[in-house]
């Protein structure tokens, strides 16, 4: 199923790389204006390759990345390797300590109908194009998307476990998260790797835009090389991070809804709009609401600036819904809250929610409680967190979710290692044995 390869990363110096803490970087959708600017300022940071500055941000990447390369700030390591990525969290609620155990590795960059890399959402076509010309300027990849794979018997976790206990780099991120990265370089231990994802699909959890960005790149290369196109060159291939998705370590967090600058809003109408399909019961503390909701199907807050409600749906209006989607798509807490309060309460379409002005999202319920009280948003609409079978569901159903719905946490971050496809630089020798034994 999927084709993986190992990396012959390009990683700072060993000097640099002793501080590496100011070298790394948010990702590029997540990183705030406020980051970038001070990030901006040290002139090593991996910002520079994620989000080059205008104008003309892509050529002036790729500029830098020739300079560093030359002057020797990033090195191309000599062996090829599976690079371990472990991330230490915890989280508001729970007193253990999380661990998301996971691999980093080249993957085929199979097209969406392949049916070999699932998505569960959509993507912005500017955001991808940004993404395009950047490794178009570059042909470099310089973060890892996020894959998912499926393995009950974790038969790749005790090799992991072996190569984090000699780690090259650990360090705390922007998130508070620890972030520590080793590597397997022994190729009988490569192999099983390689053999093992053979035999999997994958769902791709973060980087929906840099994955499409990839395939766009690689059918402008694809049409570039004519005859000359072999399968095998650097183009084909994407940078991921992989997890199990049978770890209790996996977490995906609530993504709310923001409403704001909506005209003619008014709190009684929308409650009375509500009051058919869903039981509703005020709330009195507010600073509650997500754990009033919380492991509730169909149970969502709504904070006012002056109340605040819990609402439940009620089972039999499910079969009011209108939208074509299979029944199982239909029942999620997400197509819930998009249908019968956001389309049918509050009048946005759902044709016109992805590009609607009054629609923002955070992950952050203190944050939503703090924008209502202050009038920047006139309704905060608080829901569950997204399960990982929501997801598997979505993306075996072939529909998209709608968009931010998922929040894998933690983020990975930017700078421990960077990934090249300019082909002498990706080509393995001769004698490699992962290309051959798998190309």
């Amino acid at each position: 199923m999927a084709e993986i390869l190992p990396v012959r990363a390009w990683r700072y110096n060993a000097e640099l790389g002793k501080n590496i803490d100011s070298l790394t970087s948010p990702l590029f959708d997540v990183v705030s204006e406020k980051q970038r600017k001070a990030l901006y300022h040290n002139p090593h940071n991996s910002i520079h390759l994620s989000v080059p500055q205008p104008p003309d941000a892509a050529n002036r990447a790729a500029a830098l990345l020739a300079d560093w390369k030359q002057s020797g700030v990033i090195r191309q390591d000599n062996l090829p390797g599976i690079y371990v990525y472990y991330q230490y969290f915890k989280l508001s609620g729970y007193s253990k300590e999380f661990c998301r155990k996971g691999f980093i590795a080249h993957i085929r960059a199979y097209d969406w109908n392949d049916g070999i890399i699932l998505r569960h959402e959509n993507t912005i076509p500017k955001a991808v194009n940004d993404r395009v010309q950047l490794v178009e300027k570059t042909e470099l990849q310089v973060s890892p998307t996020h894959g998912l794979y499926t393995d009950p018997r974790f038969e790749l976790e005790p090799h992991m476990d072996e190569a984090i206990s000699n780690p090259i780099y650990e360090t705390e991120d922007y998130q508070g998260v620890r972030d520590v990265l080793g590597v397997i370089h022994d190729a009988p231990t490569i192999l099983r790797f390689l053999n093992h994802m053979e035999k999997r699909l994958i769902i791709l959890a973060d980087g929906h835009h840099r994955y499409e960005g990839s395939l766009i790149y690689k059918k402008r290369c694809i049409k570039a090389a004519g005859d000359h196109h072999t399968g095998n060159e650097g183009y084909n291939f994407h940078l991921m991070y992989f997890t199990n998705t049978e770890s209790d370590d996996l977490r995906i967090l609530p993504t709310h809804r923001l409403i704001k600058d909506l005209p003619a809003f008014d709190e009684t109408r929308i409650l009375q709009a509500l009051e058919s399909d869903f039981t509703i019961k005020p709330v009195d503390d507010s600073d509650t609401l997500n754990e009033i909701i919380a492991g509730k199907p169909w149970a969502f807050g709504l904070m006012f600036r002056n109340n605040t409600y819990k609402i439940r749906l009620k089972p039999e209006s499910l079969a009011k819904m209108s939208w074509c989607f299979p029944e199982e798509i239909k029942k999620l807490d997400l197509t819930v809250m998009h249908y019968f309060i956001i389309e049918k309460a509050l009048g946005i379409p759902g044709k016109n929610q992805r590009q609607s002005e009054n629609i923002e999202f955070d992950r952050s319920f203190s944050d939503c409680h703090k924008k209502v009280f202050q009038g920047e948003a006139q309704l905060a609409i608080i829901t569950n967190e997204v399960s990982i079978e929501d997801v598997r569901k979505v993306c075996q159903s072939g529909y998209t979710m709608p968009q931010k719905s998922t929040y894998f946490y933690p983020k990975v971050i930017c700078g421990f290692l960077f990934s090249s496809i300019k082909e002498e630089e990706f080509a393995e020798p001769a004698y490699s044995p992962f290309y051959h034994s798998h190309a």
